[in-house]
């Protein structure tokens, strides 16, 4: 059985698993501390897991590894354009890992990563038309479509939370005003619920009690603790948030008329709480409501491995 390594590297931690044909990943996964601002050591580190990995699975063929990166990566898979939270610019990321470790290296953009993998093992297998986005600090996302990955031009396609949603909104990190990202991320969550505990502290009593009383301690676990117990307030802040996300795949929808969306990331985790919102906003603005066949909204199947499944994958095609 011919194996690949996936290798998923985040803002604070390097995670490789090896990864069988229909997905699964083989043992425990591999975790080291990413080096920041300085891409020969991180190079060194994917090294080092590539040779923990292979010593752990002596007397397996091992294809390649594929590697998902928070950042751009440009058309030819060859360098990283940009990975802001890694201090990495224009930088030949792959040929670094090349001269270090005897394989094939593929190396693509983490959320991409992740939609291959949803599409192929998770919930949009079966689908040859899945659109993933991620929910976590920000938005991410990728497009499968006709069975193939969709990466654009320049290989930075999918970024689709900075698609502007509101003129003149809230500031947003890339520069711009108004992204999605501002209404429908962790960060979003985050924000309406502090400011509910300022401006309405009765209702977000059980959200202050779980931080203490301190406004600024108010962090999406506790919020996701909250609904989850049923208080109104954490649920208000879901339900806010959850219609800014039906709104935005609506305007995706009319763009990609995909099969299903699959939703992912640390908000997902609450699961019917933020996705039936985004559900029924969904279905109030996408185009041709009455008339047309609407995408499913699916919950992701994979988690935190999907980085690694989809890399390992896309690394054997």
């Amino acid at each position: 059985m011919r194996l690949t390594i996936g290798v998923d590297i985040g803002g604070t931690k390097v995670a490789a698993g090896m990864v069988d044909p229909d997905g699964r990943i083989l043992g425990d996964v591999v975790r080291y501390p990413t080096p920041t601002n300085d891409s020969e050591a991180l190079a060194d580190v994917i090294g080092r897991v590539v040779v923990e990995l292979r010593e752990r699975h002596t007397g397996h063929d091992i294809a390649a590894v594929g590697v998902g990166i928070a950042g751009f990566v440009d058309e030819d898979r060859a360098r990283i354009v940009l990975a802001a939270n890694l201090g990495l610019s224009d930088d030949p990321i792959t040929e670094r890992i090349r001269r270090r470790i005897d394989l094939p290296v593929v190396v693509e953009n983490d959320a991409n990563a992740a939609a291959w993998a949803e599409a192929r093992f998770g919930a949009g297998r079966g689908s040859d038309h899945v659109v993933l986005v991620t929910l976590g600090t920000g938005v991410g996302g990728g497009i499968v479509m006709d069975g193939r990955l969709q990466r654009g031009r320049y290989g930075v396609a999918a970024e689709v939370g900075h698609y502007r949603m509101v003129r003149h909104g809230r500031r947003c990190g890339c520069g711009n005003n108004g992204c999605w990202e501002q209404y429908a991320s962790g960060r979003a969550l985050v924000a309406e619920a502090q400011d509910l505990a300022t401006t309405d502290p009765v209702r977000a009593a059980y959200l202050l009690k779980l931080a203490e009383g301190d406004i600024s301690r108010i962090r999406g676990p506790e919020i996701t603790q909250a609904a989850l117990e049923g208080d109104e307030g954490a649920l208000e802040c879901f339900r806010a948030v959850g219609e800014w996300v039906g709104l935005g795949l609506a305007d995706l929808a009319a763009i990609l008329d995909p099969e299903c969306f699959v939703v992912g990331g640390g908000v997902s985790e609450a699961g019917d709480i933020l996705l039936e919102p985004a559900r029924a906003s969904f279905k109030k603005h996408v185009t041709g409501r009455a008339t047309r066949r609407l995408a499913d909204i699916r919950t992701a199947e994979l988690g935190p491995q999907a980085g690694i499944v989809g890399a390992a994958d896309l690394a054997r095609r």
